[in-house]
């Protein structure tokens, strides 16, 4: 098992890992040296179903490769799960060092269509699931005063989508979470950063490919695969990155992006306060310039991966 030992002897949780990006983390952090809990439901796109399977086999891989892991079947959408998913981390192999909030499941639907289950589910999973485990793993990091957390967002939520309410307000409540844990826990010497990745395996079969420059695009993004995302994921785990804290980043392809945070870009003032008129009438037209277009993820990120 080639590596340069970046993570060697920290102990890793990766939620959602028995496929995709999770898997390809997960297996990048053995490689590196970690001792990794494949955290799987082994549920379904959606959330539906529940099979042991995946992660046992994702810990098979590391084994087989010489390294060493332990399989997880807790849910991290009730806080009982989050717990038990850290507890055997501390009962495999004694502590916890990294945990990677990458476990998600998706709901798309219209607003106006979206039923209160499909707010739920989504919600539960990606922003609930993020803070049950989490807060489970703080006391071990506040107490060894280390520790490190990377939580996937989604340019959904950072910038926009059509159909995906549940999913981009949960995205976007992750980065807000790991900014707070950030500002909470540097004192104790940890850590709190995201990861935007671009993946597209699930959308490959639904893009046409009825003509020639059609087929040379699904190629070209066939190369944005989970693994692309995973050296991020390794680096922002590695002691050589603490001092990277409270940051967002957007991995797509061979690309790596730093991404904005909220700051004020334009502001106009009245001396004497303002009215409601005062504020269409003044406010308004002087801040329009700066307004911000209704875009979506794929308006900002517009050019195919190369």
């Amino acid at each position: 098992m080639s590596s340069t030992g970046l993570v060697t002897g920290k102990v890793v949780v990766v939620t959602g890992a028995g496929g995709g990006i999770g898997r390809d983390i997960a297996l990048a952090m053995a490689r590196e040296g970690a001792k990794v809990v494949v955290n799987d439901i082994g549920a379904s796109v959606s959330g539906e179903g529940q099979d042991a399977g995946p992660a046992q086999k994702v810990v098979d891989e590391i084994l087989a490769m010489g390294g060493q892991a332990a399989a997880n079947t807790d849910s991290v959408s009730d806080a009982a799960g989050g717990a038990r998913i850290i507890q055997t981390a501390i009962d495999s192999f004694g502590r916890i060092d990294v945990v990677v909030n990458n476990a998600g499941i998706l709901r798309d639907r219209f607003f106006h269509k979206m039923s209160m289950d499909e707010w739920d589910a989504v919600l539960k999973v990606h922003l609930y699931g993020a803070f049950y485990v989490s807060r489970a793993a703080a006391p071990h990091f506040k107490e060894q005063e280390s520790g490190n957390y990377i939580h996937m967002t989604s340019t959904s939520g950072l910038v926009g989508n059509f159909g995906q309410a549940n999913y981009s307000a949960a995205k976007l409540g992750v980065t807000a979470l790991s900014k707070s844990i950030a500002l909470d826990m540097q004192k104790f010497k940890v850590r709190s950063n995201c990861i935007s990745p671009f993946a597209w395996s699930r959308m490959i079969g639904s893009i046409p490919t009825e003509t020639p420059e059609e087929q040379a695009r699904v190629e070209r993004i066939k190369q944005m695969t989970p693994a692309k995302i995973a050296p991020m994921a390794v680096a922002l785990a590695s002691d050589a990155s603490a001092h990277v804290n409270g940051q967002v980043f957007a991995v797509r392809n061979n690309e790596i992006f730093l991404m904005s945070q909220p700051r004020p870009i334009r502001s106009v003032h009245r001396s004497e306060g303002w009215t409601p008129q005062s504020v269409l009438d003044q406010a308004m037209p002087a801040l329009k310039s700066s307004f911000f277009d209704l875009e979506r993820s794929g308006d900002v990120f517009s050019w195919d991966p190369i």
